[in-house]
């Protein structure tokens, strides 16, 4: 996971139909410093038709999640990217001060309902049922963490999480 601008693309010819491989700056890494503590070259499908990603060279700064693979780092249209200038504030506290308290948990997407957690490491995503993707509620204003008592559950907040009250309200 880190937060980049793209200085420069160019097209592989590697596979049936290419790969694009973005030069990026790397501002800041949150996560995956053991894997790979510097990131240069972002690759994705050179098709959108096949999951690639189109990125803006010299133009903005990106958020970029995806995998490493042999030593390269991959992201898709099924990997979070987004412009960072459109992360919510509460995405940007996640990042930085939130999202690592998650890492065992699960998030379970919901597409219709009834809804239920299978596990106490689960939190419900419910955004499925009225947006696709990223962008709804939960997903720009909540974190998914792990509380002391070692349940999952979704957090909203500038403060640190209360570690024994769950606003019922929340999703």
């Amino acid at each position: 996971v880190i937060r980049a601008k793209v200085v420069g693309k160019k097209l592989m010819k590697d596979g049936p139909f290419g790969t694009m491989r973005y030069t990026v700056k790397q501002m800041k890494m949150y996560r995956g410093f053991q894997i790979m503590p510097h990131v240069q070259y972002i690759y994705t499908e050179a098709s959108e038709s096949l999951c690639g990603v189109k990125l803006e060279v010299n133009k903005y700064q990106y958020l970029i999640t995806g995998r490493v693979y042999e030593g390269k780092v991959y992201t898709g249209l099924c990997n979070w990217y987004e412009k960072w200038d459109r992360l919510t504030l509460s995405q940007r506290k996640g990042l930085n001060h939130r999202y690592h308290l998650g890492c065992g948990c699960k998030i379970r997407p919901c597409y219709y309902l009834p809804c239920f957690a299978t596990s106490k490491y689960e939190c419900i995503w419910t955004d499925m049922l009225s947006n696709f993707g990223h962008s709804g509620y939960q997903a720009k204003h909540y974190a998914c963490i792990q509380r002391v008592e070692g349940y999952c559950s979704w957090y909203r907040g500038w403060a640190p999480p209360d570690k024994t009250i769950i606003n019922a309200t929340d999703p």
